[in-house]
């Protein structure tokens, strides 16, 4: 009877009481936590479970006609096939204007590339002049990185402009002129700096292309005033194009029976015009790295969208001449005077008894680029070799027949 007296009287206890009353608090505290917790838990992997549901969702379920569609570029596989833009072009655009005034407006179906030096200034406007603002865009690739002095032409600021010190028109080309980027034009005419242009027509030239159905191309050389490397570039009098030369003497004859680069199918890399089919191939085959090309226009039969032999030629009646002027690899320097400065016409007029007149000095690294020419050549007809050898699905669509000569 005691023991039971004693029990009553501790839980009666007002002490007791207020101990067992705190923990039933805290139990019931860390219940409402956990419950809490759990259902943002299963929330957030509900969400993240209807997320992956949803990307699983746009790739398998799709209609039945949906499924045998052609695949589509890589990042575009999340978006409705008809925003996807894949192409685009040179054109600028307004930063405001009437879209009835855009719409009317045809834009150019031509490119005209050139890469340029401030010193070809003359001559490159010369150039351009030639070629109608109405059917071609022009872009200009400043290897010296000079633009603003270009401002003053008449045609600069509908001109696009891109800089790089030092660089080759291809290394550009590459960078600059990726087959998307110039899917709308129907031709680029992808030149050096040192045309004359006096005797050439574009649209009569492009006629001509047309009519002889020429997916590369290159106009004649005036044999007389030009630097001609190769014989098959020579203008021939009285015939509107020609698609081989004929070589007799010597290694490498060329006659009816050749039917490889160069005695056929085959133009110099100075001036050479291309549709846009051809350059979408042609533009695969230039490598990133070899910035010269030097060996490529041994190859460039294979982008002529059939029968090189018939694809590739060179027009006689429009015809141009290469001027053969030294370029890259040429700089221009000013002389150190005689405190070991570079003189500056500004401290000239402060102290001019302080520093001599300054004088520039040419150095001449045209030896040194053609030597890594040679090189780049070697580097590509190894990897072209090579990669003949690696794809055992390819064809060659010419077999082993060559008449190929030294660059």
């Amino acid at each position: 009877m005691m023991k039971t007296t004693n029990s009553i009287s501790v839980l009666s206890d007002p002490p007791s009481r207020s101990c067992l009353c705190s923990l039933f608090i805290a139990a019931a505290l860390i219940c409402s936590v956990y419950f809490i917790g759990s259902s943002f838990v299963a929330k957030e992997n509900k969400e993240r479970l209807m997320r992956w549901g949803l990307v699983h969702s746009m790739y398998s379920a799709k209609p039945e006609t949906c499924k045998n569609q052609q695949c589509r570029l890589p990042g575009t596989e999340a978006l409705p096939e008809g925003i996807v833009s894949k192409t685009s072009n040179l054109e600028m655009r307004p930063l405001w204007s009437s879209p009835s005034k855009l719409n009317n407006q045809r834009p150019p179906m031509n490119l005209l590339a050139i890469a340029a030096g401030i010193k070809q200034k003359k001559i490159v406007d010369q150039i351009v002049r030639k070629f109608p603002s109405k059917d071609f865009v022009v872009m200009l690739f400043h290897y010296d990185s000079v633009v603003d002095e270009w401002k003053d032409l008449v045609w600069a600021d509908r001109a696009i402009h891109v800089s790089a010190a030092n660089q080759t028109k291809w290394w550009f080309a590459k960078r600059f002129l990726h087959p998307d980027i110039v899917a709308e034009y129907n031709y680029i005419f992808l030149w050096d700096e040192d045309i004359g242009v006096e005797n050439f027509n574009p649209r009569r030239y492009l006629s001509i292309v047309k009519d002889e159905g020429f997916e590369i191309s290159q106009p004649a050389l005036d044999p007389v005033k030009s630097e001609v490397h190769h014989p098959i570039t020579a203008r021939r009098r009285n015939s509107k194009a020609h698609r081989r030369m004929y070589k007799y003497k010597g290694s490498g004859r060329c006659d009816d029976y050749s039917t490889a680069p160069p005695c056929i199918g085959w133009v110099e890399m100075m001036a050479p015009v291309f549709s846009r089919a051809a350059w979408r191939c042609a533009w695969y085959m230039i490598q990133n790295d070899l910035i010269h090309a030097w060996g490529l226009d041994i190859q460039l039969g294979y982008c002529a969208q059939g029968d090189r032999t018939k694809n590739v030629g060179v027009v006689d009646s429009e015809y141009i001449v290469h001027l053969g002027l030294p370029t890259l690899g040429v700089t221009t320097e000013p002389e150190l005077n005689a405190v070991g400065q570079a003189s500056d016409d500004l401290e000239q007029i402060a102290n001019p008894v302080a520093l001599a007149p300054s004088q520039s000095r040419r150095y001449d690294n045209r030896p040194e680029v053609r030597r890594q020419s040679y090189i780049e050549m070697q580097i590509f007809r190894n990897r072209w070799k090579h990669a003949v050898e690696d794809d055992k699905c390819w064809v060659d669509p010419y077999g082993q027949s060559t008449n190929q000569t030294s660059h």
